[in-house]
């Protein structure tokens, strides 16, 4: 092989292979940034849910977010231990916890924005922000039209 960097063109011609390889690219580069803070993307999902739309059944932010149960019970005491959230259980029925954001986790959920944002002018470089703001609105119009996740 003489260049081992070059693709296939039968495959950059999918835009599919396109969207799954800047996917990965993206996401490795995030959770690189968030590792740096001892995060992962999971933990920036739970921060940034409870931020959206506020306080959450634990349960009810595991199906939110399509997070395994157990998962999420990590993720939650990952997020609890460092104060970015509270947990509360429910006085009438105590199998039920509540999850809300922290001060704290606001801050640190805006610090993960930044990181995030970062991340995305790296990627997104050699696009204006006309060509920015197109392609977001095409991507979310895609996926906004995926079935939902389990």
């Amino acid at each position: 092989m003489d260049e081992p960097t070059v693709q296939p063109p039968s495959l950059t011609a999918l835009t599919t292979y396109l969207l799954s390889r800047t996917g990965k690219a993206a996401r490795q580069r995030l959770a690189e940034r968030l590792a740096g803070r001892g995060l992962r993307l999971w933990h920036m999902a739970v921060l940034a849910a409870l931020a959206d739309f506020g306080p959450h059944a634990q349960r009810d932010l595991a199906l939110r977010l399509a997070i395994d149960p157990s998962d999420i019970a990590k993720i939650v005491e990952d997020l609890g231990t460092l104060g970015h959230v509270e947990r509360v259980r429910d006085a009438a029925d105590r199998r039920r916890v509540t999850v809300a954001l922290t001060e704290t986790g606001r801050a640190t959920l805006a610090e993960l924005n930044a990181e995030e944002a970062a991340v995305q002018d790296e990627l997104l470089a050699p696009l204006t922000a006309a060509e920015r703001k197109q392609l977001t609105a095409m991507i979310s119009r895609v996926f906004m039209n995926l079935p939902p996740a389990r």
